[in-house]
C-alpha cells in the first residue's frame, strides 16, 4: 500500500474516533468508541438519539471540526460513517481553496 492511501485510511480511522469519543462524552452515551460501529444509524433503532440530539451532533462537529453542517442536509447526520465522509471531503476542499 502507497504511503498516500495508508494516510487517508488513517485520517479517516482518527476522525471518526474523535467523534465517537466527542459523541460520548457531549450525549452521555453509555458506549465505549470500540462499542459504536460506524455504520449504526444515530437516530430511531441505531443509537437512538432524538433532535434535541441532533442539535448536538451538529455543534459538535462544528466545534470539534471547525465545519458547518448545512440546514437542509439531513442525510450527513445519517450515521458516524456519513459524519466522517462529509467532515472529511469539507477538509479537502478547504485545503484546495487555501
Amino acid at each position: 500500500m502507497d504511503s498516500a492511501m495508508q494516510e487517508k485510511i488513517n485520517n479517516r480511522a482518527e476522525v471518526i474516533n474523535s467523534m465517537k469519543e466527542e459523541l460520548i462524552k457531549r450525549l452521555n452515551l453509555p458506549y465505549k468508541p470500540e462499542d459504536m460501529h460506524e455504520d449504526i444509524s444515530l437516530f430511531g433503532a441505531g443509537l437512538g438519539l432524538d433532535s434535541l440530539d441532533a442539535l448536538e451532533v451538529v455543534l459538535c462537529v462544528e466545534h470539534c471540526f471547525g465545519i458547518k453542517i448545512p440546514e437542509n442536509n439531513i442525510s450527513i447526520l445519517r450515521s458516524i460513517n456519513t459524519l466522517a465522509d462529509y467532515v472529511i471531503e469539507q477538509k479537502e476542499r478547504m485545503k484546495v481553496t487555501v
